[in-house]
């Protein structure tokens, strides 16, 4: 039976008993902010059995993606080792929601195994809770299974739990005697032994646990059932061999054809043995699945949460690539094997394919780059540590801060070597790089807010107005140092990325200024600092409750919403062009910009940010109105598709900002009323905030409109500038013989294109609107067209330069005949020190070059003034070298400390630089000094 008759057969089993077939949910539990990934079947019905949710069916059967790497389920360390933990795999389970229950689950466990796929009877063994007697007594009765193989275990092998507070339940764990005889002893059962490993677990939620521990019954009991697809093939390859040899999860047809590419990739032969090269395979076969499937479901590598666990999973991968030879990029070569052997389940890898591709084959490449160079670093820590066996803290902090090394690479490369790493003095590491980041950061004008301690007087929540108003009717209803607190408030507190309000509160006449706003869980305080009131405000505030009047800074709210409003449509661009694998990851949204973080593998190529501006200011065009889905139940938030972030925390009731159907998303900030407030929207960067993450810094409304008449003088600076380099080229022309190529060359065709490119109208002084913002912005395929006529120039100017050069050359090689003839001499030694006509470095290296040929024996001296600098260039013979320990470095050192500046390099030749033209000759004339203080 092949793998996918075995799926199928499970699947058509359960749909003959009346479940119904459902497919697996995503890897990545978009619904779930408290997983990293989908570990386990019940996942998708978890609010079933938590009584928050419904299905219109009481009977299911599936097989889920799941990978465990992580909390307790974390198996990265075996996987590869043995051969049966995996990172991915698949889950094979069928469900009963307050429908069959135990005797069925059971009955149906043994028909399915026994008869359907003839497992022999005597190989299987079963456990039940210790006080599970109808368990017990169901196995005896409605099976026929050997009475001596059913064995009663406690809490920890079977009795399952969501959490410490929930459903749970007892479970019946079914084993598989993989022993050649198949005669294991009752000890090997739950002893985590290879030839006796666990196959199906049968999940009977009957209990409620109660926070303090209790256990009381629910109302109505549940099956969740769960069994590993890939131990199922090894079991039914095992039988097919009659158990003759050890059964192993990779020789099945589920890993077989990508081990096969592997080695092929690597020239090695795969053997199914406990090599360094058969692990590696293995490690490799089971990591680019679950790369796959968990980049194909919506995640990225990243530094961050479960992008984090990726990023380790492939460098994971990367570092045994290297134990089979394989140094370039090769993990992204298997996805297509993958999808070859597992799309017509999960159709989404193939749909994905190309996206999954250029992820893997990014961030392999990035990590390719520092990885040599870390495991330089590490074997040369090994080397030192002489009789240690401990690897310094120190040590692994750097290949994590410099190389990228997350630390549990760094502790497999030292197990594999019998050595522990101080993870003590990394951590404490870890701890000052933190702090050091927290404390890093720009002053402010006033104070940073930060938190309060709430009074104990206040004992409700703040009411939020600001959705609908900018100035409300309140109450002071309690200080708390530097902090107002009201009953109401239109103040935002900062939140979600957005910055807190400003404004102010008026108290009997008296305004006090509101400097920021901040919230601590519902209660939101107004800082105010003490500097800013004087002793009548204070003592009136302190007479509680005090009426007030808030009122919001209208003008910076605005431009806050329209930047805001912006990133939800800046992330529904990105997810347009780029692929919808892009999240956001965070966001800073000011009155003055907006800064959106995405994951992303790869930088975003100006045709791509044109087109995702385009797109965003089409929206903005459509004047789209804002349907702001206030407090409704989070079911009906995800029913609407509303997009959701890892990390975030929701309650049972949410806000939805939702922009017709470009845009939807759970969000409490403030919005616009319609896309067309927004004005107009310019990024003016891109780069990488982290890797696998990044960075767009973008602007609205009238800054976008500063930013564009910005553009605009850079854009005329830079017609200035290409006509000096059309100067420049001209004059030059002029001092080339006249049988030149270049000197024959027409350069008036350079001042016909500069004409064309001078055409763009000015910058717009009326307020900005989109169409205005449109007409300007048109102008960047101009800008473009300058660009690319700029470094036309700059290389033409280059040329015109070293044909100059050669000429100046020439005579320069005349006159270093009378150079030499008329040189000073200290001694026997001839002394050049001379100015000369350079336009760079390189040509007066060039020129010292030559005078050193025609010197014989000698100390010479060039310098040429340079973009308003003197540049030196000193040259020493090398007879002087040898007898007299003369060095061209000490003496451009000594003579470039008269003109400001320094310098140094070889013997034979040396360069230096100075500010103070004004000392050249008198620098020069000190050469022959410094010379007489070197014999």
């Amino acid at each position: 039976m092949t793998s996918q008759e075995l799926r199928q057969s499970f699947l058509d089993f359960f749909e003959s008993k009346h479940h119904r077939i459902v497919p697996s949910a995503p890897v990545i539990p978009h619904g779930d902010p408290t997983l990293l990934f989908t570990n386990a079947g019940m996942n998708q019905f978890k609010e079933v059995f938590l009584g928050t949710g419904t299905r219109d069916y009481t009977r299911a059967a599936d097989t889920q993606k799941c990978i465990r790497v992580s909390g307790k389920h974390n198996d990265l360390e075996e996987v590869g080792r043995d051969t049966y933990h995996h990172t991915f795999f698949e889950m094979l389970g069928n469900w009963s929601f307050g429908d069959y229950y135990k005797k069925e689950a059971i009955l149906w466990a043994w028909e399915l195994l026994t008869e359907i796929w003839k497992m022999p009877k005597n190989r299987l063994w079963v456990t039940v809770y210790k006080s599970d007697d109808e368990a017990m007594e169901l196995w005896k009765t409605v099976t026929d299974i050997d009475h001596s193989h059913i064995l009663k275990f406690a809490e920890k092998d079977n009795f399952w739990e969501m959490g410490e507070t929930g459903p749970c339940g007892p479970c019946s764990e079914i084993h598989v005697d993989l022993t050649r005889d198949g005669n294991a002893p009752a000890s090997l059962v739950n002893a985590g032994n290879p030839e006796l490993i666990e196959i199906w677990n049968l999940v009977f939620i009957q209990n409620n646990r109660i926070p303090g521990g209790e256990l009381e019954m629910l109302p109505s009991k549940h099956v969740d059932t769960g069994m590993g697809f890939e131990r199922a093939c090894a079991v039914l390859e095992a039988m097919r061999t009659n158990f003759q040899r050890p059964p192993s999860n990779y020789d099945t047809d589920v890993f077989l054809p990508l081990l096969s590419k592997i080695a092929v990739l690597a020239g090695k032969k795969y053997t199914a043995g406990t090599t360094e090269t058969d692990i590696a395979m293995r490690v490799i076969a089971d990591h680019i699945r679950a790369l796959t499937f968990a980049i194909a479901d919506g995640a990225i590598p990243s530094n961050e949460g479960r992008g984090y666990v990726l990023r380790r999973i492939l460098r994971r991968a990367a570092r045994f690539g290297r134990t089979l030879e394989l140094r370039e990029p090769f993990l992204f070569k298997l996805v297509d094997t993958l999808v070859a052997t597992m799309s017509h389940v999960f159709p989404e890898i193939k749909e994905h394919q190309q996206h999954i591709e250029r992820a893997i084959h990014g961030e392999e490449e990035g990590f390719n780059k520092t990885l040599d160079r870390g495991l330089i670093l590490f074997e040369q820590a090994v080397v030192n540590l002489h009789d240690s066996t401990t690897f310094p803290g120190d040590v692994a902090f750097k290949l994590y801060d410099t190389f990228g090394f997350p630390l549990d690479l760094t502790q497999l490369l030292c197990t594999e070597r019998g050595l522990a790493v101080d993870t003590d003095r990394f951590d404490v590491l870890m701890k000052e790089q933190k702090k050091l980041s927290q404390e890093s950061g720009g002053t402010a004008e006033y104070p940073t807010a930060g938190k309060f301690l709430i009074p104990a007087t206040v004992t409700t929540d703040s009411e939020f107005t600001g959705y609908t108003q900018l100035e409300t009717e309140a109450s002071v209803i309690g200080m708390a140092g530097d902090y107002i607190i009201l009953d109401r408030t239109p103040f935002y507190a900062e939140s979600g990325g957005q910055v807190g309000d400003t404004g102010e509160i008026i108290v009997n006449g008296m305004t006090v200024p509101v400097r920021d706003t901040v919230k601590d869980h519902n209660i939101v305080g107004h800082f105010v600092p003490v500097s800013d009131m004087n002793a009548a405000a204070r003592e009136m505030l302190q007479t509680l409750p005090a009426h007030a009047t808030a009122k919001v800074d209208a003008a910076r709210r605005l431009s806050i919403m329209r930047n805001h409003s912006a990133t939800h449509l800046l992330h529904a661009g990105l997810r347009t062009v780029l692929g919808t694998h892009v999240h956001q990851s965070g966001s800073l949204v000011s009155p003055n910009h907006l800064r959106f973080d995405f994951a992303h593998f790869a930088k975003v190529s100006d045709d791509e940010m044109r087109a995702v501006e385009d797109y965003v200011n089409e929206i903005i065009a459509s004047k789209i109105p804002l349907q702001h889905h206030y407090a409704i139940p989070f079911a009906d938030a995800q029913k609407m598709g509303a997009l959701m972030f890892f990390g975030d925390k929701y309650g049972e009731r949410v806000n939805v900002v939702q922009f017709g159907d470009i845009s939807k998303e759970f969000c409490g900030g403030t919005h616009v009323l319609n896309t067309g407030d927004i004005g107009y929207f310019k990024m003016r960067s891109e780069g990488s905030s982290a890797s696998g993450v990044r960075r767009i810094e973008a602007l609205t409304g009238t800054n976008a409109l500063e930013y564009l008449s910005l553009q605009n003088k850079t854009y005329r600076e830079r017609i200035e500038h290409a006509y000096t380099l059309v100067d420049e080229i001209q004059s030059m022309q002029k001092l080339l013989p006249a049988d030149s190529l270049l000197a024959q060359e027409d350069t008036t065709g350079l001042d016909i294109e500069m004409r064309k490119l001078e055409q763009i109208p000015d910058a717009p002084s009326e307020v900005l609107t989109l169409e205005v913002g449109l007409e300007f912005a048109a102008q960047r395929q101009r800008f473009r067209e300058l660009e690319n006529f700029m470094l036309l120039l700059m290389e033409k100017k280059k040329g015109f330069e070293k044909e100059c050069a050669k000429v100046k050359f020439s005579s320069a090689a005349t006159d270093f005949e009378t150079l030499v003839h008329t040189a000073a001499t200290v001694g026997s030694i001839r002394v050049v020190a001379s100015k000369m006509d350079a336009g760079d470095i390189e040509t007066l290296k060039t020129l010292g070059d030559a005078l050193r040929s025609t010197l014989g024996s000698g100390v010479g001296v060039l310098a040429a003034v340079i973009d308003m600098k003197v540049q030196l260039v000193c040259v020493v013979t090398d007879d002087l070298i040898k007898t007299k320990n003369f060095s061209a470095g000490k003496i451009v050192g000594a003579v470039a400390k008269t003109l400001g500046g320094g310098g140094g390099g070889k013997n034979h030749m040396a360069t230096a630089g100075g500010k103070d033209v004004g000392k050249l000759d008198e620098a020069l004339a000190n050469v022959i000094e410094i010379v007489k203080g070197m014999i």
